[in-house]
């Protein structure tokens, strides 16, 4: 899953990018209106987290701006103002959901997972092809009812490759997805990550290699 954050406040966009990249999301910061719209126009986001008081170009007009460019990105709103008329306005905008500062770290998480599964198309709540397992929930993998250990990015790596459904998933559609602007576009990441998630995957092998092409189970 890919997010954006846009927070004016320095350390608490890094903090929330950290916990996020803990998560195994790919995570951009944007400090400000300006660079949110920017970013969103060149990039495609699951989910923006977007402060509602921003320099510049404020929150209301970034969520407006999106909803009338229809894009795929659902919008978590955060804000210091929890009033009713407060959100419905921001509903109104098109915003998808609300949080109040301060927040606990957990339920952030919890609300951006649940708008990411929204932003795409519908998926089971549990990923299986054949004996292996996902629940992106629980953050949870196994195969053959044992479980995986798996870092957050591998288990990332899995979880898009499982929803693609036997699609062909390119290095760089990997690349764009599960990691953010600041990987290096020509890094062999994708082949590195690849190539330690086969091994504890087990047997018989279950990520395929198309070449020239990418990779699908």
């Amino acid at each position: 899953m890919r997010v954006l954050v846009v927070e004016d406040h320095a350390e608490l966009a890094q903090s929330v990018a950290r916990v996020l990249r803990r998560e195994g999301m790919a995570v951009d910061v944007a400090p400000d209106g300006a660079d949110a719209l920017e970013r969103t126009s060149v990039a495609d986001y699951d989910v923006v987290v977007l402060d509602r008081d921003l320099p510049g170009v404020p929150g209301d007009e970034v969520c407006r701006r999106l909803a009338e460019q229809s894009a795929q990105a659902r919008v978590l709103m955060l804000t210091a103002t929890g009033t009713t008329t407060h959100r419905v306005a921001g509903f109104g905008l098109g915003a998808d959901d609300y949080l109040l500062k301060p927040f606990a770290y957990a339920e952030l998480v919890a609300r951006i997972r649940a708008l990411g599964r929204r932003s795409r198309a519908a998926l089971p709540p549990v990923l299986v092809r054949g004996d292996l397992r996902l629940d992106p929930a629980q953050r949870v993998a196994s195969r053959a009812g044992e479980r995986l250990a798996l870092t957050p990015k591998e288990f990332a790596v899995l979880e898009y490759l499982l929803a693609a459904r036997g699609r062909v998933v390119s290095a760089e559609e990997l690349l764009d997805r599960v990691w953010d602007e600041a990987t290096d576009p020509f890094t062999t990441t994708v082949k590195a990550t690849i190539n330690r998630l086969r091994p504890k995957l087990g047997t018989p092998p279950v990520i395929e290699t198309i070449p020239r092409s990418g990779y699908r189970i």
